[in-house]
């Protein structure tokens, strides 16, 4: 028997492998299209630098053929909108997309929206229905369909309409199978955690139940956009460097270094040059493969190179973070840090740790814990996680902590590159650069909340002790008074007053 040998296109093989996007069943498809097209709609909105308005609707449409029912999702935003040529491709083209510049974005592959779609074809065979504009005088509207052999868009219908309001944005529905009853509590869990990382974002949802759900921003301040950078000497590949060479303007070495990597300054490409053993002049074009290899070893030896600077990031701030705890959480106490940024193999990354207790905080019985990556919250796979296996490393009776407490947790890494573990995003791996920045921000906040506790348990104990001075001190004072032969008993509001006063000063 002859062995047949064939190629796949991107569509193909994630049709055919679905469950490494995170479409395991029509309930974890239901919540991942929901999720990966609110990330979407995210994005577009911090790239037009406006608060998000987005709107989710979930509807009911018959019985499906499969394990679930047949559901529309239709996502409304007013981001920066897709310029009408590039409209068929970013629905109908798996791997294409925006995202692949080094910057932080929530997506990171270019898959999940397209997968969603996708995942919708596949299930319900029916087309997905995209608006959109840029805000231009015209607005433009397709259906459209996968070719999933090719791994191209198939444009049912395409139409042009005049944008008299100038609206800009994008509205994406389409049709797939899924369990929503089962999905139910983590897509609002998902869109809960999700309005404590976007304070500045309205979020409507409406299930199939009618039932609307809002979260309203309490502030229209937004951080500040990541800008794109170039690769860190630390983090590239003969690969990379082949591509550099192939693509690059420079006619020697020294202007290569300057020009395509990030924080080579002439001094430094000089240093490093001569440490490589690589003549300044000499064409990057022309280097030959043993060269690029001895390149590339040479980078990751070179101790002299500048840490990458973390403009590519887009931390949410203290400030903003404790704004959406506050507005989700309702706690009594609220720490929040951010620490400074870090790197891993050349990529930088920062670490947003907060800790609340009391208030809207259930008791678990154990600590909460929110992970986000890049402000995606991260609901599954929580025990494989670097953060909670760092959360439960911790002695948390050196902070006062006890298991029937309500308190949370929370954890937000921002990186050109989240090290994820699976293409579904779902937790982060335990690098050790970034597991000691977490560890170091939980400590941070846990030590102020130990402060909140001791003070609180040292007002406690001057209460009961006012209150055994208000039961007591009026008999001692008649009693005394009828051993001295005195008529008139002491005045003991004065010394009462002085303990309130104490109490209240603390």
């Amino acid at each position: 028997m002859v062995e047949t040998f064939e190629e796949i296109s991107p569509a193909d093989f994630f049709y055919r492998n679905r469950e490494l996007a995170g479409f395991t069943s029509p309930t974890r498809a239901i919540f991942s299209s929901v999720r990966e097209l609110v990330e979407n709609a995210l994005d577009a909105s911090d790239l037009h630098g406006v608060p998000s308005e987005v709107y989710i609707r979930l509807s009911e449409e018959d019985s499906g053929v499969g394990e679930g029912e047949v559901y529309v999702l239709r996502v409304e935003d007013n981001g920066s909108g897709v310029p009408a040529r590039h409209i068929p491709s970013a629905f109908g083209q798996v791997l294409f997309g925006s995202k692949y510049k080094l910057k932080q974005a929530r997506g990171t592959f270019g898959l999940g929206g397209t997968m969603a779609i996708l995942y919708g074809q596949i299930t319900t065979h029916k087309p997905v229905y995209v608006a959109s504009s840029t805000g231009t005088s015209r607005t433009y509207e397709y259906k459209l369909m996968i070719d999933i052999q090719r791994n191209r868009p198939i444009v049912l219908d395409r139409k042009s309409h005049v944008n008299k309001t100038r609206w800009r944005g994008t509205v994406v529905e389409f049709s797939l199978e899924g369990d929503y009853l089962r999905a139910m509590p983590k897509i609002l869990e998902y869109l809960k955690q999700t309005a404590v990382v976007t304070p500045y974002a309205n979020i409507t949802f409406v299930d199939p139940k009618g039932r609307l759900y809002r979260f309203s921003r309490v502030t229209t301040e937004m951080p500040p956009p990541p800008e794109e950078t170039f690769p860190h000497p630390y983090g590239v590949d003969v690969e990379t460097i082949q591509r550099f060479a192939k693509i690059a303007d420079c006619k020697n070495m020294l202007d290569f270094m300057r020009k395509h990597f990030h924080r080579v300054s002439e001094k430094i490409a000089h240093e490093f040059l001569e440490y490589a053993g690589i003549s300044e002049k000499k064409n990057p074009g022309k280097l030959r493969p043993q060269e690029v290899v001895r390149l590339v070893r040479k980078m990751k030896e070179f101790e002299n190179f500048l840490p990458p600077r973390a403009r590519c990031l887009s931390p949410l701030g203290e400030e903003l973070l404790k704004a959406g705890i506050l507005k989700e959480l309702k706690p009594d106490f609220i720490a929040v840090s951010q620490r400074k940024p870090s790197a891993y193999s050349g990529h930088p990354f920062i670490v947003e740790t907060a800790i609340a207790y009391g208030g809207g905080i259930p008791k678990e019985g154990d600590v909460l814990v929110y992970r986000f990556a890049n402000r995606i919250p991260l609901l599954y796979d929580e025990a494989s996680d670097v953060a909670v296996k760092v959360i439960k490393s911790m002695n948390w009776r050196t902070y006062k902590v006890s298991s029937e407490m309500p308190i949370a947790i929370l954890v937000h890494l921002c990186s050109t590159k989240v090290p994820y573990k699976t293409v579904g995003k779902e937790f982060i791996a335990d690098r050790p650069e970034v597991k000691k920045e977490i560890l170091n921000g939980v400590r941070e906040v846990a030590r102020r909340l130990r402060r909140f506790l001791t003070r609180r348990e040292h007002v406690e104990r001057e209460r009961r002790r006012l209150s055994v001075f208000s039961k007591y001190l009026p008999k001692i004072a008649e009693f005394s008074t009828g051993l001295a032969g005195e008529e008139e008993a002491p005045n003991i509001e004065a010394l009462l007053r002085s303990v309130r006063k104490f109490e209240e000063g603390d």
